[in-house]
């Protein structure tokens, strides 16, 4: 008859206890995974990202993709692109807010976005396409504010309005 060492004993009870509260961590862990998707999808309720839809006479378009990560900078990116403008011709991209969260946006404060405090422009090609990804800093704007806000594409010669989005409500992260 062999003899079992201790060693030989042990593993396997080691092994079953090692496993079993791996399981448990396991389980732990996608409970919190569970949890915080649940407290992420309830911090997504507000509109934070809009999808903006700019339009103008005839086939002119354009579309703003309207973004503020969960991050302590508050940046908002602005990923733009204009289609059916002039060709080669340079454009900029404005927003006025109204504090009164009405869902009419009345103001006339327009602001031109670029990069940061730059403005930038957004040059069309030869098709009359253009795309810029531009960014705004709104660190100095408290989180929870609510306001209504619109834009519009302006040409940077004339400053003629050659698309304008509708109204849309935005609420700070």
């Amino acid at each position: 008859m062999k003899t079992i060492s201790l060693f030989h004993a042990v593993l396997p009870a080691a092994i079953l206890v090692f496993s079993l509260s791996s399981q448990k961590v396991a389980g732990d862990e996608l409970k919190l995974q569970g949890e915080n998707a649940k407290s992420s999808v309830k911090a997504e309720t507000p509109p934070f990202n809009l999808e903006v839809i700019l339009r103008g006479e005839g086939k002119q378009f354009g579309h703003v993709k309207f973004r503020q990560d969960v991050d302590a900078a508050k940046i908002v990116t602005l990923d733009t692109w204009v289609r059916g403008l002039e060709p080669n011709r340079e454009y900029l991209l404005q927003r006025a807010v109204d504090t009164n969260v009405d869902g009419n946006c009345t103001s006339a404060g327009w602001l031109t976005l670029g990069l940061g405090l730059a403005p930038q422009a957004i040059i069309t090609n030869n098709k009359g396409s253009g795309d810029e990804f531009l960014w705004r800093d709104i660190s100095s704007i408290i989180t929870g504010t609510h306001f209504d806000i619109h834009f519009r594409v302006i040409d940077a010669i004339t400053s003629e309005v050659v698309l304008d989005s509708d109204c849309y409500e935005y609420v700070v992260r």
